[in-house]
């Protein structure tokens, strides 16, 4: 009599006995299964807690043999079922059913659940289900490799977060350190101003004091020589008079030293404004900066952000979705909205550039005419001509190339200009109605740099 399957699996892995042994408890189980309670825990048996010896537990050959026969049973026992056969009817398969994507005989097709379902003979079934797995394969590919692309682009992007951070702080501990600097400098200024007034007012002291000294003097001599005279006789008293009452209306009459005191209120009347007001001097304001993570890798741009150039040896930068893969554009940082903006940037000898703004949602990973239609307002300068990039491009006649070109943006008329810096004339005006935000372009492939040029910071006073 054949045991029941229950009797011979093991109570770890509950599946058939492999390699069993049999504990002094009389429990049995799968060496392996064993092994792994015992690395897990105390030496006894996984049902029953009794303690195990440390001797290797033998294998259980009878329980052994008679599980490799059952498996050895249960793999004879498998039929080859025929693909071909309808299990339900036992008709050759000829039909393809469409609705329920399974293959049919012609029972089946006159049966109510397929009596109404379009079918296909199986030949064309074949070729058509084919076609359909194939263009699904080749979905898949596709999104294979995109999240293959994603995958290295997320493994460059920690790289590429790592060199920013320290770029980034370089250059911040750079600029302070000019700050520093700068006000360390004007700290010794204002501290020598003060000893240099503190030594020319003990200076002008000291002499006071000399002159206050000699009049002291020439006054006690004169004293003493009145009182000398008071005790002449009458007649040698009116004799000196006149030269006595002469000398003693010709000393002066000594009077207070006025502004001997250090002008604290000079030194120190808003003294952290001030000092403030006088590094503006020392500082730069750009109205726009340039976003690096949006330079094509073939731009450069400077720790600042405020100037570009082209360069053939491309840079190593991560391939995120906001660069410009394509062309040499970059764009600014800030979107442009209601209202009006200007700024100014400096081309000199740059031959090969477009400036202008863009719509913040035009494609960065497939190159499109800089146009109107396509959400670009630009001005270019290539081989010499100005061109306004409207459909077609308008060439531009002007009396001279200007140094310095003003882009101004008034969002809420619509209106894009581009004027010589120089002396305000106006070279080219878009006009059209925004509906998205908007932003600085830039584009060269000149190795000679754009610039943006920095502006004068006004400070205003409130007075109420």
């Amino acid at each position: 009599m054949s045991l029941p399957e229950e009797d011979l699996t093991c109570p770890v892995c509950c599946d058939i006995f492999t390699d069993p042994v049999l504990l002094s408890c009389s429990h049995s189980f799968c060496r392996t299964c064993l092994k792994r309670c015992w690395d897990t825990g105390m030496r006894e048996c996984p049902v029953c807690r009794k303690k195990a010896p440390k001797t290797c537990p033998p294998s259980n050959l009878a329980l052994k043999n008679v599980c490799e026969a059952v498996v050895e049973a249960k793999r004879n026992s498998i039929v080859v079922e025929d693909l071909t056969i309808c299990c339900l009817h036992g008709e050759k398969l000829k039909l393809f059913c469409t609705v329920d994507k399974q293959p049919i005989c012609v029972v089946c097709q006159s049966s109510k659940i397929h009596k109404t379902h379009d079918c296909s003979p199986i030949e064309e079934a074949v070729l058509d289900c084919k076609d359909e797995l194939s263009i699904s394969l080749k979905s898949l590919q596709d999104k294979l490799e995109e999240l293959k692309r994603i995958h290295r682009t997320s493994a460059d992007l920690f790289t590429h977060i790592k060199s920013q951070s320290m770029d980034a702080q370089k250059v911040i501990k750079n600029q302070f350190e000019e700050l520093h600097q700068i006000l360390k400098q004007e700290e010794s200024a204002r501290l020598v101003a003060v000893k240099k007034e503190e030594q020319e007012k003990i200076a002008r002291m000291k002499d006071r004091t000399r002159e206050l000294s000699a009049e002291v003097l020439c006054l006690a001599e004169t004293i003493a020589m009145i009182q000398k005279e008071l005790k002449e006789e009458d007649m040698v008293l009116l004799k000196n008079f006149k030269e006595t009452h002469d000398r003693s209306k010709s000393i002066p009459l000594g009077s207070d030293m006025t502004g001997a005191l250090i002008d604290v209120t000079k030194h120190l009347c808003n003294l952290k404004y001030r000092v403030w007001e006088k590094m503006l001097d020392h500082i730069d304001y750009t109205p726009v900066t340039l976003d690096p993570n949006t330079a094509h890798p073939c731009l450069i741009l400077s720790d600042d952000l405020t100037s570009l150039h082209y360069s053939r040896q491309a840079l190593s930068c991560p391939d995120n979705p906001e660069r410009f893969h394509m062309s040499a554009e970059v764009v600014g940082m800030s979107s442009l909205g209601s209202g009006s903006h200007h700024w100014t940037v400096e081309t000199e000898s740059n031959q090969d550039w477009l400036l202008g703004v863009a719509s913040l949602s035009v494609p960065r990973n497939c190159e499109v005419l800089a146009r109107p239609e396509n959400g670009f307002w630009t001005l270019c300068f290539r081989d010499g001509e100005f061109l306004a990039m409207t459909t077609p491009p308008a060439s531009l006649t002007l009396s001279k190339i200007p140094k310095q070109i003003k882009v101004e943006v008034d969002y809420n008329k619509g209106m894009v200009s581009f004027y010589d810096a120089a002396d305000d004339t106006c070279i080219y005006t878009f006009i059209h109605t925004f509906k998205e935000s908007l932003l600085p372009y830039f584009y060269t492939q000149s190795s000679h740099p754009l610039r943006i040029m920095p502006q004068k910071v006004l400070v205003t006073m409130l007075r109420h």
